[in-house]
């Protein structure tokens, strides 16, 4: 039987891909900073593969991060109706579409500072970045 993996263990993997991919790190060389192989990076990265308290330290470590930034965007149970204007625009669509397509866009952009500065432009345009 093929278990469904956890919900925070799926955030947290995301959230590794993400920053290794910020860093331009490969999984292999994510891997070979903490003593792993390519295999268990993509374990952990697509959350099959649950990251133990002091492995998450080292990720933490390896990423230049600390260990809450894993956790960040995590869905809270306690959702308020300001959260929930945050899955859908105003024609009830999910957003998650356009958020796949600029995260392609950032990602495509192959000069480092570049991407840094898009990054500040964000961050300084979003309300609550």
């Amino acid at each position: 039987m093929v278990s469904t993996p956890n919900p925070t263990d799926l955030h947290v993997g995301e959230r590794t891909r993400l920053r290794r991919q910020e860093l331009g790190m490969t999984q292999t060389e994510l891997g070979r900073a903490l003593g792993l192989t390519l295999q268990q990076i993509q374990k952990y990265e697509r959350g099959i593969n649950r990251v133990s308290s002091s492995r998450l330290y080292d990720l933490s470590r390896a990423l230049h991060v600390s260990v809450s930034y894993f956790f960040e965007g995590l869905p809270d149970a306690r959702t308020t109706p300001t959260d929930s204007r945050l899955d859908a625009d105003s024609d009830g669509q999910s957003d998650s579409a356009e958020a796949r397509e600029l995260v392609r866009a950032y990602y495509g952009i192959t000069d480092p500072n570049l991407r840094f500065q898009v990054w500040q432009l964000a961050k300084a345009l979003a309300p609550s970045a």
